[in-house]
């Protein structure tokens, strides 16, 4: 190994790569949120709206003008798409051409789709979006029986299988339902279409996660991307072999990382901030590594049966000082303008609750205004004995 980190470089490493602590950002709002999605490479999207949507929180937590009018000004000027990374993404058009090795490999039937290729289904509805234009799933009638595990009609499958292999797009979404229409009317005029050779995608993958990423495996890397893992760990051994990569030693584990990634070891940390984090956040996403590098054992709970819940049904993770020390579950009544904290949960590093408190009450000022919310409520706390201090904190938030 050629470097060695400790456990607070490594972290610091980490959080100056993804950006989740930002400083004052010169220039228009907007571009400041897509130089967020080309930094990061992807942001998830979630359907989930107890509070904002994920995508919104992760954008919001990088560029504090954030609005969800941005990133729809953003696809409607084509320069961002929705596709797939490890999972339904918006993705910077400037990348759209390493989208297309998934998506040949699911038309040639290298890779299989979650619903069954239906051929003459396909046919019908990429006909009737030829003709008609832009089309929605309930754009199709459909009164027999839904199929499969998820209950969905014919069309639909057959929609989000075109989607998935490249043939249709998503120029938008109305009521969070998707809008299909063929992929030459969507595409930029001048986008580049050809297919990366594998090492040419290998590279890409390697250099964009690690940019984002600060430092990483090839397991981290090739995250549930079908058929890459193999192609990541050669291509990682020529890069260091080239001496394009580092190979360096963090938590006890051996990692990867770009020289110029360490060039930000040298930049301050904004430890005294604190960031409420969607469970869905680029730092976060990848449960195992934040429990290596963070020591933080994370699972979001809305797919375990309430009785099982410790934290709540949707818990968010928040960064304070440098690390990961607490989780919030929360919900936004957004009829009555109240934001619900359900449960906050410490974490036993918290040495000092009087300046994470005072750090979560500012945070909480705009995550109010975030959630269209102006009161707060808090139900529980753990320890328990903690809640009348928080309360005392927050006093002037609940008014």
């Amino acid at each position: 190994m050629n470097e060695s980190l400790s456990i607070q470089q490594a972290r610091k490493l980490v959080l100056l790569s993804q950006r989740v602590l930002p400083t004052k950002q010169a220039g228009r709002a907007t571009a400041v949120t897509l130089s967020a999605i080309e930094h990061l490479g992807y942001i998830q999207i979630d359907t989930k709206s107890v509070i904002q949507r994920a995508h919104h929180h992760t954008l919001w937590n990088r560029n504090p003008r954030y609005k969800a009018s941005q990133l729809d000004q953003l696809i409607a000027d084509k320069q961002v798409f929705e596709y797939w990374s490890h999972a339904a993404a918006y993705l910077p058009f400037r990348d759209y051409r390493f989208s297309l090795p998934r998506k040949y490999a699911l038309a040639r039937g290298d890779q299989d789709h979650w619903y069954e290729r239906d051929e003459r289904m396909m046919k019908l509805v990429l006909k009737r979006i030829a003709t008609e234009g832009p089309l929605m799933a309930k754009d199709f009638e459909h009164t027999g029986k839904r199929i499969g595990e998820w209950k969905t009609k014919p069309a639909k499958r057959a929609l989000e299988y075109l989607f998935m292999q490249g043939d249709l797009m998503a120029p938008c979404r109305v009521n969070f339902h998707k809008v299909y229409d063929l992929t030459e009317r969507v595409l930029p005029e001048g986008t580049d279409t050809t297919e990366p050779d594998p090492e040419e995608y290998a590279r890409f993958l390697i250099t964009r996660y690690l940019r984002a990423n600060g430092l990483g495996q090839s397991a981290e890397i090739a995250y549930l991307l079908i058929g890459a893992k193999q192609l990541v760990s050669a291509t990682l051994e020529d890069m260091v072999s080239n001496r394009e990569l580092l190979q360096i030693r963090a938590a006890g584990e051996p990692y990867y990382a770009l020289l110029a990634s360490l060039e930000l070891l040298s930049k301050p940390l904004a430890r005294s901030k604190l960031k409420i984090l969607s469970p869905f956040d680029n730092l976060v996403i990848q449960r195992k590594r934040i429990k290596a590098l963070f020591g933080f054992d994370y699972l979001i709970e809305c797919y375990v049966p309430e009785a099982k819940r410790r934290y709540g049904y949707f818990s968010l993770p928040i960064l304070w000082d440098g690390k990961l020390v607490a989780r919030m579950d929360c919900k936004a009544e957004r009829n009555e303008s109240l934001l619900h904290v359900h449960h906050l949960a410490l974490e036993p590093c918290i040495l000092n609750t009087d300046a994470f408190f005072l750090a979560l009450r500012n945070e909480l000022e705009s995550f109010l205004q975030f959630n269209h919310c102006n009161k707060i409520r808090i139900h529980r706390t753990s320890p328990a004995n903690v809640k009348p201090k928080l309360q005392t904190a927050i006093n002037d938030l609940t008014r």
